[in-house]
This record gives C-alpha cells, sequence and structure tokens, in this order.
C-alpha cells in the first residue's frame, strides 16, 4: 500500500492534514508499506544496497528465538539510521514516574482522584504526564504503571521513544494524531492506541486541549485474550484492529529526542527528523481500535458475571491465568439479568485494579467518580457500589434495560500498584472516598 507525502522542506509541518489517514486492518498482522514505489525490498531484508539509497534497520519486539507464534519484529527502510544522535543526557522527569514508585508502604485503603486540570502554561505530551502508580520493574519485563496525561501544546520539533515498556493510551478529552516511524493514527475519545516499546512517534493534537490515561506495560505486549467456551467470535474482533500506512518526514534541522529507559528520561539531540521510515514491514507495529466496536458479552438469565467477560487485550504473566496486566472496559449494554442485583457486586479480589472514566456515568458509582478521574482498590480491598446505588439497584424494576451513557475501563494486575507521592499529596486524591459506603446499613433480620 503506498501513501505519498508531499516535498520534504527545512521545516516539519506540523499543521494537522484534516484528510482522512489510511490504515492496514487486523491485529498481529504481518503487514508491509511503502510511501514510495520500490523503496520495500523484495525477497528479503537487508540487500547489500537497499533501493532509493535507504538504510535498513530491524526493530526487534521479543527475543530472537522466541516461539514464532510469539515472535514480533519489523524491518525499516529509513533515510537514516537510528544510530545518528547526540549523547544522552538527564530531563526532567517531572511528575513521570517508574521504580520506585513510593518511598513509603503502600496501604490497602480505597482512593479515588479528580481530573488533572488544564494545563497554565503550554505543556506538550512528554510534559504532561503524571504518574498515578506502578508495580514491577521495567528491567524484569514484569508490571506495569497508570499515568495520566493533560496537554494543550503539539510537540514542535520533540519525538519520544519508551524503552521500558509498550504504552497504550487511552483519551478521555480531545483527539490525538500519533506521528510514529510506521505512519500516522488519529485516535478519538472512545478509541485506544498502542505504541509498542521502543518505537519513535510525536503526539499532536486535534482539539486546544487533550486529557487521558496511559497503561504503561513493562510484561509481555499485548495481545488479545483467549475465549475459551465463548468460541471464535466476541470480544475485541482481530480485523477492527488498525495499523497505519508508511509516511515519512525528510526534514532537516534540529530535533530532540526524548527516551524513557529504565525508569528515567533521557534526551539526545538529532539534525533531523527520527520518522524518516519510507517503507516498512513486519508484525511489530503501532495500532488503533475502536471502543465501539467491542462485541461485549453478558448474562441473559441470572447473576451478574465476573468483569473478565468485558477484557479486551491482556499481557499475560509466567502463572497461566494470572495477568500482568489486563485492559478492560464497561461499555453501553443491555442489562436483563432476572432475579439479580445488576450493578458490579462487592468483592474482594487477588488481582489490583485501577479504574478510569472515559464518559457518562459509572453504574456502581454515580457520583464522585468523573471522566478523567481515576480509582485504585488494591489486592483484597473491599469495594464495590456506593450506597445510593445499592438502594437504588436493590429496589429497582427488573426490566430489560440499556445501559447507554457510560464508558469506563480498568488496568487490572497481579502485582500491587504502589501510588506515588504526587498522587498520595495531590489535591485531586479524593479524602472522603470512603464516605461513599458510609450509609451502607444493617439490614439482618432473622425472619
Amino acid at each position: 500500500m503506498v501513501k505519498k507525502v508531499a516535498e520534504s522542506s527545512a521545516k516539519s509541518n506540523l499543521q494537522i492534514d484534516s484528510t482522512a489517514l489510511l490504515y492496514q486492518s487486523g491485529f498481529g498482522n504481518h503487514f508491509e508499506s511503502e510511501a514510495e514505489p520500490g523503496a520495500l525490498p523484495k525477497g528479503q531484508n537487508s540487500p547489500q544496497r537497499v533501493n532509493r539509497g535507504l538504510y535498513a534497520e530491524q526493530l526487534s519486539g521479543s527475543s530472537f528465538t522466541a516461539n514464532r507464534s510469539e515472535n514480533l519484529r519489523s524491518w525499516l527502510y529509513r533515510i537514516r539510521p537510528s544510530v545518528l544522535h547526540s549523547k544522552f543526557s538527564n530531563y526532567n522527569q517531572g511528575l513521570w514516574r517508574g521504580k520506585p514508585f513510593s518511598e513509603d508502604f503502600t496501604s490497602p485503603e480505597q482512593l479515588r482522584w479528580d481530573p488533572l486540570p488544564t494545563p497554565s502554561e503550554p505543556t506538550d505530551f512528554i510534559d504532561g504526564v503524571a504518574t498515578i502508580a506502578g508495580n514491577g520493574d521495567s528491567a524484569s519485563w514484569r508490571g506495569c504503571a497508570a499515568h495520566i496525561y493533560s496537554i494543550n501544546k503539539s510537540m514542535h520539533d520533540r519525538f519520544f521513544y519508551n524503552a521500558d515498556g509498550e504504552m497504550l493510551f487511552v483519551p478521555e478529552a480531545g483527539s490525538l494524531r500519533f506521528c510514529t516511524e510506521f505512519g500516522d493514527m488519529d485516535v478519538h475519545p472512545g478509541e485506544i492506541a498502542v505504541i509498542p516499546r521502543g518505537i519513535k512517534f510525536q503526539v499532536q493534537l486535534h482539539e486546544r486541549t487533550a486529557r487521558g490515561y496511559i497503561c504503561e506495560n513493562y510484561g509481555p505486549p499485548l495481545r488479545l485474550p483467549n475465549l475459551g467456551v465463548i468460541g471464535s467470535n466476541g470480544l475485541a474482533n482481530p480485523r477492527d484492529f488498525q495499523t497505519p500506512v508508511a509516511k515519512y518526514d525528510h526534514a532537516d534541522g534540529p530535533n530532540q529526542l526524548i527516551a524513557k529507559f529504565n525508569s528515567r528520561l533521557w534526551s539526545t539531540e538529532l539534525d533531523h527528523s527520527p520518522l524518516d521510515v519510507v517503507a516498512w514491514h513486519g508484525n511489530y507495529a503501532p495500532y488503533r481500535y475502536d471502543l465501539s466496536l467491542f462485541q461485549a458479552v453478558n448474562t441473559v438469565t441470572f447473576d451478574h458475571s465476573d468483569p473478565s467477560i468485558f477484557t479486551v487485550l491482556t499481557s499475560p504473566s509466567e502463572v497461566p491465568g494470572f495477568a500482568n496486566v489486563d485492559f478492560a472496559i464497561f461499555p453501553p449494554r443491555w442489562l436483563v439479568a432476572e432475579h439479580t442485583f445488576r450493578p458490579p457486586y462487592f468483592h474482594r479480589n487477588m488481582m489490583s485494579e485501577y479504574m478510569g472514566l472515559i464518559f457518562g456515568v459509572y453504574d456502581a458509582k454515580e457520583e464522585g467518580f468523573v471522566p478523567g478521574g481515576g480509582s485504585l482498590h488494591n489486592c483484597m480491598s473491599a469495594h464495590g457500589p456506593d450506597a445510593d446505588t445499592f438502594a437504588r439497584a436493590s429496589a429497582a424494576e427488573l426490566v430489560p434495560k440499556y445501559l447507554a451513557d457510560t464508558l469506563a475501563f480498568m488496568f487490572e494486575s497481579s502485582l500491587i500498584f504502589h501510588p506515588t507521592e504526587f498522587a498520595l499529596k495531590s489535591e485531586l486524591l479524593q479524602p472522603g472516598y470512603l464516605d461513599c459506603w458510609a450509609g451502607l446499613k444493617t439490614n439482618f433480620s432473622k425472619e
């Protein structure tokens, strides 16, 4: 597939083109794409001389000897190789954190936060991220981190890559364009984008501001969950995932490349744009997905199914069925269960859960849990519907009901989330979260 771009100039064109972007469909497929005819080698990966004077560069997302079904790599044919950069130096960490996430012991207390405000100063993606909590260690390929972002500026002459993990973006307000080594993707609230580990990219704004969530996955790359007895169809279908087509930037000029490596941010200087890949092929590439295409599965008789039925993507751990991190959503859907308390039930869980809200109202928490905010319920910390929701649901007429105005999500991990100092001391932390359950009175009767 070919996508040509305008002739390069001395400066990158940072104005977002309103023309609809092209994509390739499928999850985990082996794709190929070229922005100039004949740029992609045929029949081999590394010719002695690549057409059009390009450099061949392999990007590996797994070990070389990983099983074929799990081997991830792409070949990039670029104008300049990635080794051309200055010496790395420390970059201001801001509120972005890695291990150790907290210097204090983590409490089992349930926590909830308000959204990040819009920055008062021009702030792009790199400087607009704040870490709420995390676990594991990026150096050992285990764990994840939950971040939030609030930005009001596109990235100009600045680029980023993450050596610690892949990044799952969940926009809540404001659409983003991801300009990557593999091409461009537009992602709107209600959609997600995944940028695999090590891929260079730039974030641009469609509107004046943008806000949302990020799951930084240190473990094995996210994949579609097994469907088991559900069968061959349902949940997130592979055909609905989209990968960009090749597009390149041949602009010269000073640029800054920020890298996240070993839990810290590092900066280096370039004399060119790193998004200079003219052609590529492989199965290691960024992708996007529209959450409205998720085929929800739910009970049609009685009782409330476990939230695992809402898993979109999963990163497995060394223990089968005990995910490193799951990404689950709670989308609009029909509620038809009879003789059943329909909102999420009270429970304690081996897994630890960070939840966010993209739009609407979450059916277990109608007050206090707002779009752009979040909550954390760690391993075995009790949680469930607030007192008002419990009272209404216990007395509701159980007719079929379509739950329309809602889209919540969860980053669920088998490791305990450790809140950061910012998360625990920020004014965003709601001090009265526990009060939402205070109205749950004793209703016990022997008769």
